[in-house]
């Protein structure tokens, strides 16, 4: 008996920047798209990302609305209604009931957290971590440069540089990290100038000061517990640019449009109307 899957819906697991400028790009070409989330997010440019929606219930980013859902009924009534759905589920479990087209990993983090060719006939990651024809059908490069989304159908990208993205000559001086393991308390906000050496947040007393003038790009949510070390804002010199806080950065978009390439060339082989109508089966 064939499978049946749904042409239209494509699952993307983490709804940070990158997961979110996936989404967009996708539901603006007419996909259906569910985020799957887990209980905390921690996203440092929060304003440009879906799983801001698990705090917030819901959440609109440039014009495209996301809901918290908790059931698969809401999922179906939020695509009725033109909606992303935001559902909390860091096993992907829901995948084998909804059946989609496509799966797309967009965690970004490094490693695999069980993504595998199994869970959809089309399966994406991005970033390092997976190696094309094996975990996953495609891998998308992530990392700054010519190769930025570039699709690839067998290996891997290139590794993890560790290097941010240069923005005036600055790199590592731009990220704030956390210098101990505790709750974090966001003294200056998205969009906030700062000095130099101004204190930005603190963790159980610790001051996390910027090095650099600029504004808050991003930042994650006070309150929320973070591991020595983590990555936990950024801050952009061009302080004339405030309005980049709330746009989803180029590096975003484009590889919304690779994912997107690599779905519409990789569906066709599963394109038949056959019993299971306007859909597509294996």
């Amino acid at each position: 008996m064939s499978i049946c899957f749904d042409k239209n819906l494509v699952i993307i697991r983490g709804g940070g920047d990158l997961g979110t400028g996936v989404a967009y790009k996708l539901f603006n070409s007419n996909f259906n798209i569910v985020i799957l989330e887990i209980a905390n997010p921690i996203t440092v440019r929060r304003k440009v990302a879906f799983s801001e929606a698990v705090y917030e219930r819901k959440v609109t980013i440039e014009g495209v609305e996301a809901i918290l859902v908790h059931e698969v009924h809401e999922i179906y009534n939020n695509i009725k209604h033109k909606k992303i759905s935001v559902i909390i589920d860091e096993e992907a479990k829901i995948v084998n009931k909804l059946k989609p087209i496509a799966l797309v990993d967009a965690i970004v983090a490094k490693k695999n957290f069980g993504t595998n060719r199994s869970l959809a006939p089309i399966t994406i990651a991005l970033g390092p971590g997976f190696v094309a024809g094996v975990d996953v059908d495609v891998v998308i490069e992530t990392n700054r440069g010519e190769n930025l989304g570039k699709i690839i159908y067998e290996g891997t990208t290139s590794a993890n540089t560790g290097q941010p993205a240069a923005v005036m000559g600055f790199r590592r001086e731009r990220v704030l990290w956390a210098p101990v393991s505790g709750y974090i308390n966001v003294i200056k906000d998205i969009g906030e100038i700062v000095a130099k050496e101004e204190i930005v947040a603190e963790i159980n007393g610790v001051e996390i000061k910027s090095k650099i003038a600029g504004f808050v790009r991003g930042i994650v949510r006070s309150g929320i517990y973070l591991r020595e070390g983590l990555k936990v804002g950024d801050i952009n010199p061009r302080v004339d640019r405030l309005d980049l806080c709330y746009k989803l950065s180029d590096k975003a978009c484009k590889l919304g449009e690779s994912v997107l390439e690599a779905i519409n060339k990789l569906k066709i082989r599963y394109y038949n109307k056959s019993s299971c109508g306007e859909r597509y089966i294996v």
